[in-house]
């Protein structure tokens, strides 16, 4: 079982100035819930579920640099790399005047190590 409690990702995005997009989770038994910020968000959040197997299901909610704000909802499914990170495979979608949907990858940063 995956917990996500403290783990910090960001977009996987070749370069792209989203990358700098990190996102801190939080868990308490199957809760869910994060924060984020970078690359065109101001400020998020996320609030959801974590199933067993470690699939997550939540919303989002966003304002974006230019004030926009977004909403929608994510299923994200986690696959663990070589080194011990996750990564997420996501299926989101935006609602309302925004709506679009697709899908995106994120990654586990790497743990920062006490100097």
């Amino acid at each position: 079982m995956i917990n996500y409690d403290g783990r910090r990702f960001h977009p996987v995005t070749g370069g792209g100035p989203e990358e700098s997009r990190v996102a801190v989770y939080h868990q308490e038994g199957d809760l869910l819930w994060g924060e984020f910020l970078g690359g065109k968000a101001r400020r998020g959040a996320l609030t959801g579920t974590a199933s067993p197997d470690g699939e997550l299901d939540f919303a989002y909610c966003m304002v974006l640099d230019d004030g926009q704000v977004i909403s929608g909802h994510c299923r994200s499914t986690p696959k663990v790399l070589e080194d011990g990170r996750i990564r997420l495979d996501e299926v989101w979608e935006r609602f309302g005047e925004h709506a679009s949907s697709g899908v995106s990858t994120i990654e586990e940063l790497p743990t920062q190590s006490a100097n």
